[in-house]
């Protein structure tokens, strides 16, 4: 019976290795060059927030032209990324980003809320490496949106802010061109949130720091 098994494994083998060289030979297509340039990516972020502070403006809120502080808390989140690189120093991205923490205000406590990122931005690669790694850089804007939680967002309603983000890194391909490794630095600027609420409102910049590890994807 192995005499009969191995002759059939022999030509299933060669069989199989004429099928891939044939597909390795085939044309490469207009659609597969445009999705070779695409990747997708899934990375976890730690959140770390920046203290502001300042005087209540509106003149209307009680305590109005007191002073009070934001200190958001500390977290880890989610990044998913969609790329399209044409060139090096021709890319484009988008981010979709969900953490959820706690801004800490000092004259109502604690409000813990969702937030969703929704950005686009402008990416270069360079074709240098850097220890084998390959550096890329990137920047863009959109939106955040922070959600009050049904338990701990003190009923408060939704509010969107604009963010500016920049982001920097390295990334390396692993066992195939298909699959890769990536690690980076993301800064988010925005205006602190007051969920609508004038005795919230301070009118004050503040910024997220967010290192970066995950994997992605190339098609």
């Amino acid at each position: 019976m192995i005499r009969n098994v191995l002759p059939f494994a022999a030509a299933l083998a060669f069989t199989f290795s004429a099928a891939v060289a044939v597909a390795q030979e085939a044309p490469v297509t207009g659609l597969d060059k445009q999705l070779s340039r695409i990747d997708f990516a899934v990375q976890g972020v730690g959140m770390f927030g920046t203290t502001v502070h300042g005087p209540i403006i509106p003149t209307s809120a009680p305590n109005a032209g007191t002073s009070i502080i934001d200190e958001p808390s500390n977290t880890l989140g989610a990044l998913v990324t969609l790329r399209y690189v044409a060139k090096p120093f021709l890319g484009f991205e988008g981010n979709y980003g969900y953490a959820r923490y706690t801004q800490n205000y000092s004259n109502i406590g604690g409000v813990q809320a969702q937030t969703n990122e929704y950005t686009l931005g402008y990416i270069v690669t360079p074709a240098h490496t850097i220890f084998d790694f390959q550096p890329f850089v990137s920047a863009g804007a959109g939106s955040i949106a922070f959600r009050p939680t049904p338990r701990g967002g003190q009923g408060l309603k939704t509010q969107a802010r604009a963010v500016y983000y920049y982001s920097v890194g390295l990334q390396k391909e692993y066992f195939s061109e298909h699959f890769g490794l990536r690690g980076g630095f993301r800064q988010l600027f925005f205006l602190a949130p007051d969920f609508g609420q004038n005795y919230l409102t301070i009118k004050q910049r503040t910024t997220t720091y967010e290192p970066s590890l995950g994997f992605y994807l190339k098609f």
